[in-house]
C-alpha cells in the first residue's frame, strides 16, 4: 500500500476537490452519521456539479453485518466508483468494510470469503479526535450479536482529510470520551507486546499531544483541536502496528453494560490495570523481558510529566477524575459477566499475563467496589 495522504483544512475543501479531480471521480458514496448535517463540509457535497453522490447513513453506532450488505448492495447498484466517510469510528468501520466486501460474491457471506484488495479511492474524514480509525487496517462489526474484528490493510483509507472545524459541535461528552480513547490508545500501544522503535516513536509523539493539549481541546479551542486530532491519527498509526492491550480488551463490555462511551469504558480500565501489572511484572510474558518492560513503564510515566509510574497512575486517575465522568455500579451478576467477557486474543498482546481471577479483581477495583 502507498503512503496515506493527509490533507489538512479548517473549513476549506480545496485541496480536496483537487484530489477527487485528479482520480477522476465521476460517483462519490458517502458514507456518513447525523453529525454531517451540522458541519460545513456538508455544503461541499451538495455544491458538487460533475459528481454525483450517494448517501448512505443506515447503520448504528455499533454496526451491524447487515448494514454494511446494504452499504455494498447501494455502493455497487449505484455504480460508485470512490469512498468518502464522514463520520467517527463507527462510521469508519463500515466504510472499510464496504470497501473490502464490494466485489465478493454477494450470494455468501462476506466474512468468510477470502478478501482481495482493490483499487477503489477511500478518503476519511475523521468527526471527532478519538479512535484513529482513519489510521488502522482494523473495523468492528456484529454478526448475530456476536463482535467480528475485521483485519486487512487495503482497508486503509488512501487519503484523510483532517479538518479541525468538525470538533466545534462535538457535544463535551463525546469530546471528553473520544479525547480519552486515544489517550489509552498511546499508552497501550507504547506497553504492547507488539511494540517496536516506529510505533513507540507514534505513541510517544501522540501522548504528548494529547497531554499538551487537553486543557486547549476541551475549551474547544481551535488550536487545541487541530493538535489533539493529529496526536489522535498518531496513536491510530501506533496501534495500526501494536494492537490494543487489556485495557480495550476488558472495555467493551462496560460499554455495552452500561451504555458509556467507548473511551469512557477504556480508561475506567487503564489506570487500574496499569497498578495490577506493576504489581505483578514478575508475570510479564513480553520476550523482552520484564526489566524491558520495566523501563518501558518508566518511559511512558516520563512522557506522562511524572517521576515513578505510580505517580503517572495516580495522575491518570486524576485526570479522569477531573472530566467528572460517571463510574458505573455493579452488582454479582455483572461481574460474573464482566469476567467471562474479555476476548483471550486481545491479551495476547498484553505485557503482564491476566487469568479470570486477575481479571475480576481489576473489574472489581474500575467499579470502586471491595
Amino acid at each position: 500500500m502507498s503512503e496515506q495522504i493527509i490533507i489538512r483544512t479548517d473549513g476549506n475543501y480545496d485541496e480536496l476537490n483537487t484530489y477527487l479531480e485528479n482520480k477522476g471521480v465521476k460517483r462519490i458514496f458517502l458514507v456518513c452519521d447525523s453529525s454531517i448535517g451540522f458541519l460545513g463540509i456538508n455544503s461541499f457535497f451538495k455544491s458538487l456539479e460533475n459528481i454525483y453522490v450517494t448517501r448512505f447513513s443506515d447503520f448504528e453506532p455499533n454496526p451491524l453485518y447487515e448494514s454494511v450488505v446494504k452499504g455494498v448492495d447501494t455502493f455497487n447498484n449505484g455504480k460508485c466508483d470512490c469512498i468518502i466517510v464522514v463520520g467517527g469510528g463507527s462510521a469508519i468501520d463500515v466504510a472499510k468494510c464496504i470497501k473490502l466486501y464490494s466485489p465478493m460474491d454477494k450470494s455468501k457471506n462476506y466474512l468468510e470469503q477470502e478478501i482481495v484488495p482493490n483499487d477503489i479511492p477511500f478518503i476519511a474524514v475523521p468527526t471527532t479526535a478519538g479512535t484513529g480509525s482513519e489510521a488502522t487496517r482494523f473495523a468492528v462489526i456484529y454478526y448475530r450479536g456476536e463482535k467480528q474484528s475485521v483485519t486487512d490493510i487495503s482497508c486503509i483509507p488512501d487519503a484523510v482529510l483532517m479538518d479541525s472545524s468538525v470538533l466545534d459541535t462535538l457535544p463535551i461528552y463525546q469530546r471528553k470520551a473520544t479525547m480519552l480513547d486515544a489517550l489509552c490508545h498511546s499508552v497501550e500501544s507504547f506497553w504492547s507486546v507488539n511494540s517496536n522503535d516506529e510505533s513507540k516513536k507514534y505513541s510517544k509523539k501522540a501522548l504528548e499531544m494529547i497531554i499538551g493539549n487537553m486543557d486547549s481541546y476541551l475549551m474547544n479551542d481551535k488550536d487545541g483541536n487541530t493538535a489533539m486530532m493529529e496526536g489522535a491519527h498518531l496513536a491510530g498509526k501506533a496501534i495500526n502496528i501494536t494492537q490494543t492491550t487489556a485495557a480495550h480488551a476488558m472495555c467493551y463490555k462496560l460499554t455495552s453494560l452500561y451504555k458509556i462511551a467507548h473511551g469512557h469504558a477504556a480508561a475506567l480500565c487503564l489506570p487500574v490495570l496499569w497498578e495490577y501489572m506493576l504489581s505483578n511484572i514478575d508475570k510479564c510474558i513480553d520476550s523482552r523481558g520484564k526489566e524491558y518492560l520495566k523501563t518501558v513503564f518508566d518511559d511512558i510515566a516520563e512522557v506522562l510529566g511524572c517521576d515513578t509510574p505510580i505517580k503517572a497512575v495516580e495522575k491518570l486517575k486524576a485526570i479522569i477524575k477531573s472530566l467528572e465522568l460517571p463510574i458505573p455500579t455493579a452488582n454479582d451478576k455483572d461481574f460474573e459477566i464482566l469476567k467471562t467477557s474479555v476476548n483471550p486474543v486481545r491479551l495476547k498482546n498484553n505485557p503482564v499475563a491476566l487469568d479470570t481471577d486477575a481479571i475480576d479483581e481489576i473489574y472489581h477495583k474500575i467499579l470502586n467496589t471491595k
